[in-house]
């Protein structure tokens, strides 16, 4: 067995870990992310440096914004990452490095080793502060000529809505629907999703109709790409994901949406919407895995 150093880059924390050639992690941890570029980068360095002396046989990012091999660009919620290659600043070590959007990523997890394992046409959502995504069309991870495919943050899905809000990233925001929620709620700390799950679990009348239309967006969404793509399955990820209720509001809103339009349902065969196995580790595996496609020779 082989082992790799896996990197997952998010707007709070950073985190890493050390697995094998078989997805199995040996160790984990994080740091705190440094808001300032030579700061983060010094960070970096330092848990580079600390695997590398333990033998690790490559090193695989996973960071937010477009991603074009190995270089940064925009860097999402981390706009400090424009520019940055991964692969140049540390080729002093003869390492084979990869860098991956965080939202390809968490498709490549779920398509290794995850709810989609072996899937050749497949996507995973993750639901956030956005909507991020990642599609596998014939068993090939689609980048688009730009390595801009799958921002679904991006897919307007109300032409009437000012701003983003007209958008998948502002409509479908789980961030901004659980702030809602609780606002709704009457609650003063309105990020606290163990609350807005308590009341939406219960059946909460407040509660309810923002979560159902939360997930009628998402079911929009779907039904967006696959009028594109017609995929087998998506899997559907976030910290919300760990809430049963997610999955099942989700085909219940998209069998719905085709109840109320026939022509959609004779048209599209509705695809299977599953939980994703991976749900904060995620990044890691796909990162790791995007790491080992390149390792064997294979193109992305």
């Amino acid at each position: 067995m082989k082992d790799y150093l896996s990197v997952d880059i998010g707007g709070t924390n950073v985190k890493f870990a050390k697995l094998n050639n078989a997805g199995e992690i040996i160790d984990k941890s994080k740091i705190e992310t440094a808001q300032e570029k030579e700061e983060f980068l010094s960070k970096m360095d330092e848990v580079v440096e600390k695997y590398v002396k333990q033998g690790v046989k490559g090193i695989a990012f996973c960071a937010p914004g477009k991603i074009a091999k190995t270089m940064i660009h925009f860097g999402g919620a981390l706009p400090f990452l424009d520019g940055v290659d991964f692969a140049q600043r540390y080729a002093k070590y003869n390492l084979p490095v990869a860098v991956i959007n965080d939202g390809k990523a968490s498709v490549l997890a779920e398509n290794w080793l995850g709810s989609l394992k072996d899937k050749q046409n497949c996507a995973a959502i993750t639901l956030g502060t956005g909507v991020g995504g990642g599609i596998i069309v014939n068993g090939r991870l689609l980048n688009g000529v730009h390595y801009q495919a799958g921002e679904l943050s991006f897919m307007q899905i109300n032409m009437n809505a000012t701003g983003f809000n007209g958008f998948a990233g502002g409509a479908a925001s789980a961030v901004e629907r659980i702030k809602s929620v609780n606002k709704e709620l009457g609650k003063k700390d309105e990020t606290d999703g163990l609350a807005a799950f308590e009341a939406i679990n219960s059946g909460d009348a407040k509660s309810m109709p923002i979560f159902r239309d939360f997930c009628k967006k998402v079911a929009t969404v779907i039904i967006n790409v696959q009028s594109v793509a017609d995929l087998d399955a998506y899997a559907i990820g976030g910290g919300i994901s760990a809430q049963p209720i997610v999955v099942e509001e989700i085909n219940h809103a998209y069998d719905e949406i085709i109840n109320r339009n026939p022509l959609i349902g004779k048209t599209l065969t509705k695809p299977q919407i599953l939980d994703a196995k991976f749900k904060n580790s995620a990044n890691l595996y796909g990162a790791l895995y995007n790491l080992l496609l390149h390792v064997n020779g294979e193109e992305l």
